[in-house]
């Protein structure tokens, strides 16, 4: 089982051809086989998305078993047709393509933030009042006293089904 997750968060500034540098770390995360090759599509909450390679064929495989089924055509469509395979220069740097730079509004800088199995991209503005919203608790919809209970109680939860399993 691969125990790597990605975790922590950078600043970057886009250049004029919609680049950023990509850390070191998170790019050794992304390595698999030798080969430095992901892919990068719409993420939850208005960020980007990106998935190591072996990941995002577990996704397409779970998809093709439902890729006949009416209701999920409008997700599919959206999702493949956004959906960018990509790699990093020899520098680390990653080009994010115009259509997704446009869909979730990064003008020139974007957290790069990591996220358990991948990578998010957010533009700044938009994690900063996300973040500042979580920890004021203003928003009952972002406060993150009950965001970290329900997501501990998830751990609860698990460890409960695992130990009914082995009695």
């Amino acid at each position: 089982m691969n125990r790597f997750f990605f975790s922590g968060s950078s600043l970057a500034k886009l250049d004029s051809k919609n680049r950023f540098v990509l850390p070191q770390a998170m790019r050794f995360g992304l390595v698999e086989n030798g080969l430095l090759e992901f892919s990068i599509a719409l993420g939850l909450g208005g960020c980007l998305a990106i998935y190591r390679r072996s990941d995002i064929e577990k996704i397409v495989r779970k998809f093709q078993e439902k890729q006949h089924m009416g209701r999920y055509q409008p997700f599919f469509t959206l999702f493949f047709s956004t959906l960018y395979h990509t790699s990093c220069d020899k520098i680390g740097r990653v080009v994010i393509p115009p259509l997704l730079k446009k869909a979730i509004e990064i003008k020139s800088e974007i957290i790069i933030a990591g996220v358990l199995n991948k990578i998010e991209l957010w533009p700044k503005e938009r994690y900063e009042s996300q973040v500042h919203a979580a920890l004021s608790g203003k928003d009952p919809s972002c406060d993150l006293m009950k965001m970290t209970e329900e997501a501990f109680a998830l751990l609860c939860e698990e460890c409960i089904e695992s130990c009914q399993k082995n009695e």
